[in-house]
């Protein structure tokens, strides 16, 4: 590359553009599939997470009732062990005591059915709460595999051209020095047509229409250094020939009059 002249390096440079503005045309006409492909996937992978939270929330609510109900056969057990000792109780002071323990132990019951019941009810919305998302996932998981399918044929009827792009434009790549590459790629990602490499067209740069001065065309067209849009920093490779009009009426060659002899 060190004995590339300008010329060549704009030649390869002007390749380059070819391929990518080829590659460009192809990306086109997926238009906004792969966003939105990519949108449907988000969104689902969003559901899931949900869901698995509903679900995780849902075995807490179901080990809590479980618990809650060793709980109540915990009483249960202490109640009948108090009523089986008031039978045997010696004074009032003894009876009061139990009989204390065992209304402790009725309302621990009462709590515990009170929970319960709570985590049934919160159970019950967390269902219809993973059926409307169940039934989202399944609407969205058909609209994505819908996108996925028109996207793929898509893809099918482009992948040899792309493939064939991509090679060529590997072998462009090693003709063009690392700096002016990476100016090429970042110009390129900045600009919304992707045009980084232009002709100068009726006295204006391609791609963004601004005027460029008489001189700067002229190093252009001797291809001797090369030439960087002020503007728009696009390079500029090469100016089109403009076309001579000879359309033009020519003015009459003027007639000889021929004196008349007496």
């Amino acid at each position: 590359m060190e004995n590339q002249t300008v010329a060549q390096k704009l030649e390869a440079l002007v390749k380059l553009q070819s391929i990518d503005s080829k590659l460009d045309e192809l990306k086109k006409l997926r238009g906004d599939l792969p966003d939105e492909v990519q949108d449907l996937e988000d969104e689902m992978e969003g559901y899931k997470v949900r869901l698995g939270r509903f679900e995780a929330e849902m075995k807490d609510l179901e080990d809590g009732i479980k618990k809650n109900k060793e709980g109540i056969k915990e009483a249960e057990k202490l109640i009948k062990k108090y009523n089986e000792q008031q039978k045997n109780v010696k004074n009032n002071r003894e009876y009061d005591a139990i009989t204390k323990e065992v209304e402790l132990q009725e309302l621990e019951v009462q709590i515990c059915e009170k929970r319960i019941k709570e985590a049934k009810e919160k159970i019950e919305a967390k269902k219809g709460e993973i059926g409307q998302i169940e039934n989202l996932i399944k609407e969205r998981n058909q609209d994505l595999d819908n996108k996925k399918n028109e996207l793929q044929d898509i893809l099918k009827e482009s992948e040899e051209e792309e493939k064939r792009l991509l090679a060529e434009r590997e072998k462009a790549t090693k003709k063009i020095d690392e700096k002016m590459l990476k100016h090429y790629e970042r110009l390129r990602k900045s600009l919304s047509n992707g045009l980084a490499v232009v002709r100068v067209v009726r006295g204006a740069a391609q791609g963004c229409n601004i005027i460029i001065p008489p001189q700067k065309i002229a190093e252009i067209k001797e291809k001797k250094k090369i030439v960087i849009d002020e503007h728009s920093g696009r390079i500029l490779a090469d100016v089109e020939v403009e076309i001579i009009d000879d359309e033009k009426p020519k003015k009459a060659a003027p007639v000889k009059r021929v004196k008349k002899v007496a």
